[in-house]
């Protein structure tokens, strides 16, 4: 039989209920006790209930617990000081004598509760505080936290972890569920996600950020990082996360503007989201104020030509300086235009789905080649420098009299070593045309008529401690062939 647990009471400050103290049980033991009657060889007359209490650890179900919902009392709705029952998963309020965690230990005989925000565990309706280290994987799935040595892990990490259920999950490559309709925010968020130097900066626990005052942004910001750290937990308790969180902060610091149960536009929603978590991480002008402008921000420069004479039907002699606008601006992503779609079928009857390269969209940029606008005037593109990861929009979509009309046009593009040099110019000391070659991170395409229920978002990702792409869409993860991602109609690439 082993030897039972030493114990020892301290009183601490009850910070959240209407007990003036509580009591501190701490172990030095496993969890697990063999039997009652092993505590009682060595616990003093005057203490019997403490040890008592310890027992109820054994009823924890961690089958059953669930920490991806939004914090709020099960019954009240409230938000403030929420725990969870360990025994069946539910939240409930405050944990004194009239709250309704207390009356859930009696009336259930569920006595084991985590405090959500403070991460403390307590018996009830004692009232004492746990401290042991059996629990502090219920803990860490709570609200994650990695070292340095834990960063370096997941990134080279090739043998599955195994969930509560003991089915295998590679940490970074997991689901994440589709409430009803935000497969364009879990794609968006996924690409996002396996940006090294982004998720990096994440799961070095939540970002200190103290703005002068809360905004809506800046909780954004900490679910953001909630979610990141849960997407690469290694000792999750299951193979997937539920951003219900983070799906309630964005609905709130959009305004609305983007919803869980109406699909929007996933390139809209990611510069939106670039931009938010920019604000709310302190960022300002200056390119390297937040990790967002550090990672994904480069520069253009637009010459705006005159439209083009009504005679000549050409523009005007663009080296004339009154004609001509120059501006540079900075940017996060690179808007491509597509061909037109075909209009005419083969002799078949079936619709001619042409092919383009990814280059030849790209030469948009390259200075000299004039894109009209809306206004018919004519502008030039030109980069001027390039992000360490460049974000692409292939733009599809394209809204017609009373519906949402999508080009079906394939785009090929090389899954590594795309030279984005040429179209910069830039020369070394020597003259010679310096190159700038990026790798494909992440590939997000749709499938399906858009505003129709077979409209859906899925992403491709690459693993690069095993060399392998994944497909995931919501909840589903598969391997696929990484020659054939171009197939699919990529919409964004990273």
């Amino acid at each position: 039989m082993p030897p039972a647990p030493t114990k020892r009471r301290k009183t601490v400050p009850a910070s959240d209920d209407e007990h003036p103290q509580s009591d501190v049980l701490t172990t030095h033991a496993p969890a697990m006790c063999s039997s009652p009657s092993a505590l009682s060889t060595t616990t003093a007359s005057s203490q019997p209930q403490v040890a008592y209490q310890y027992l109820y650890l054994d009823t924890i179900d961690r089958t059953k617990l669930d920490f991806d919902f939004d914090k709020v009392c099960s019954v009240s709705l409230a938000k403030e000081n929420v725990y969870a029952c360990l025994v069946c998963g539910r939240y409930f309020q405050g944990r004194g004598r009239s709250t309704y965690a207390y009356f859930h230990s009696i009336n259930e005989g569920h006595h084991v509760f985590i405090n959500l925000e403070t991460h403390k565990v307590y018996v009830l309706p004692d009232g004492y505080e746990v401290v042991d280290a059996s629990l502090n994987d219920i803990k860490h799935v709570v609200d994650p936290r990695f070292t340095a040595n834990d960063i370096v892990q997941v990134d080279t990490m090739v043998k599955p972890s195994l969930d509560v259920h003991r089915k295998p999950y590679l940490p970074g490559y997991i689901g994440v569920n589709n409430i009803k309709a935000n497969d364009y925010v879990n794609v968006v968020i996924q690409a996002l996600a396996h940006v090294t130097p982004l998720y990096h900066y994440f799961l070095q626990t939540a970002p200190a950020v103290v703005p002068a005052s809360p905004s809506l942004a800046v909780d954004l910001v900490q679910q953001f990082s909630l979610f990141v750290r849960k997407l690469w937990n290694p000792r999750a308790f299951k193979a997937q996360v539920a951003p219900h969180e983070l799906l309630q902060a964005i609905g709130k610091a959009s305004a609305n503007k983007f919803k869980v149960d109406v699909q929007a536009d996933a390139a809209e929603f990611l510069s939106w989201l670039l931009n938010t978590l920019h604000r709310g991480l302190g960022g300002t002008k200056k390119s390297n104020s937040s990790i967002i402008y550090q990672t994904f921000r480069g520069a253009i420069q637009v010459t705006t030509d005159p439209a083009p004479s009504a005679t000549t039907g050409s523009a005007k002699d663009t080296n004339t300086d009154s004609t001509v606008a120059t501006k540079p601006m900075p940017m996060l992503l690179l808007s491509l235009d597509l061909p037109p779609a075909p209009l005419f079928q083969d002799e078949q009857e079936r619709n001619i789905l042409p092919q383009v390269p990814l280059t030849e969209l790209l030469a948009k940029f390259d200075g000299r080649t004039p894109v009209q606008t809306a206004t018919g005037a004519w502008q030039r593109y030109q980069i001027l420098s390039l992000p360490r990861y460049l974000i692409i929009v292939i733009k599809r979509f394209a809204r017609s009299n009373f519906s949402l009309e999508k080009n079906p046009t394939v785009v090929s593009f090389p899954i590594t070593d795309l030279n984005m040099g040429e179209l910069t110019h830039m020369t070394d000391s020597a003259g010679q045309p310096v190159d700038c070659f990026y790798d494909l991170v992440a590939n997000i395409s749709h499938s399906g008529k858009p505003g129709t229920p077979q409209s859906s978002y899925h992403i491709h990702v690459r693993n690069p401690a095993k060399d392998e792409w994944y497909q995931i869409q919501d909840l589903l993860v598969d391997i696929v062939d990484p020659q054939r991602l171009f197939l699919s109609e990529s919409y964004i690439q990273v």
